[in-house]
């Protein structure tokens, strides 16, 4: 029988890439949407899955509708990716971020206890609940230093997953991603703002390109390749934690630069900073040390930072 696997979040950059992924591997994959937002199954039709995957819809944050659907389903592995995303966001909306980035983890968590199913969980951890880390690599055992709301939920759904992991003896992970990027990235990401403008500049635009602080420094991957570290989590015989990163670091100016540069033109002709889309406060340099999930996992990164930009422009400019 076909490995039934559940994605909520399957809308999003990753669950897409996640559910191609996944049916590449033979499972069977249903995607989750959550209840009362919008979706779009643009990425889906993007990555001609759109038609090959089961949706259903749920409120994510309501613990007795997670619990209907799982004992629906029965799956064996379940990905929650379903979050508010995006730092800049969360500090606008800083009460919606905590509670559905923190409800949706308890009420998975908790329905898989009630249920008593046998469901190996992966939780979407983030690098952002590292924060301005004193001592660089971070690794997972790494302080906790959240300077978001967005990283702050973060915080919650993984110190949840560690517990239910302790207490419960449940099988949940938690995949601690560095920034990853694709072409799928939402609109109100930075990655995908610069690339998407630069793209219509070389096509003719006179727009220029706003940003806020360039100096932050990133670690920064590929996203279809950060998805096999999420399904590897789940394929070793005992739960654990684990960094998935590139394990170097590059400023939003170096990334500005290469894409223009890949476009073949001059970044500071097109280019202006506004002080006034600076964060109330922001992480200065990230950078992540997977070499746990490559002795442990086996999962390696193997794309160079030069190579990750062209890729990105050369997707951005397909669409």
């Amino acid at each position: 029988m076909k490995i039934k696997s559940l994605i909520t979040g399957i809308s999003g950059q990753d669950g897409a890439y996640l559910a191609q992924f996944l049916l590449k591997k033979g499972h069977a994959v249903t995607g989750v949407l959550s209840e009362g937002h919008q979706h779009s199954l643009q990425r889906l039709k993007i990555l001609g899955i759109a038609d090959h995957v089961q949706l259903l819809s749920c409120r994510l944050t309501d613990i007795d509708s997670v619990q209907k659907l799982l004992s629906q389903l029965q799956p064996d592995e379940a990905y929650n990716l379903a979050a508010i995303s995006s730092v800049g966001l969360s500090f606008e909306k800083p009460d919606e971020t905590m509670q559905y980035n923190t409800l949706s983890v308890i009420a998975l968590l908790e329905a898989v206890r009630r249920l008593g199913l046998n469901t190996k969980i992966y939780q979407a951890s983030s690098s952002e609940m590292f924060g301005n880390a004193a001592d660089l690599p971070t690794t997972e055992g790494s302080p906790l230093n959240p300077i978001s709301p967005y990283a702050i939920s973060k915080v919650v759904g993984h110190l949840l997953v560690k517990n239910y992991r302790s207490a419960y003896k449940i099988f949940c992970c938690s995949g601690i991603l560095f920034n990853h990027e694709s072409v799928l990235r939402p609109a109100n990401f930075v990655t995908k703002k610069i690339l998407s403008t630069a793209a219509r500049i070389s096509k003719g635009s006179r727009e220029k390109l706003k940003l806020g602080n360039i100096t932050i420094k990133r670690d920064w991957g590929y996203a279809p390749q950060y998805v096999q570290g999420m399904w590897l989590m789940l394929q070793q015989s005992k739960p654990d934690d684990y960094i998935i990163a590139s394990g170097h670091t590059h400023s939003l100016q170096e990334f500005v630069e290469l894409t223009f540069k890949n476009l073949g033109l001059r970044w500071e002709e097109h280019v202006e900073v506004d002080k006034g889309l600076y964060r109330p406060s922001d992480i200065a340099v990230t950078l992540g040390d997977a070499s746990k999930a490559k002795t442990q996992m086996g999962w390696e990164y193997n794309m160079p930072f030069v190579d990750l930009v062209s890729t990105l422009v050369k997707e951005e400019l397909s669409l």
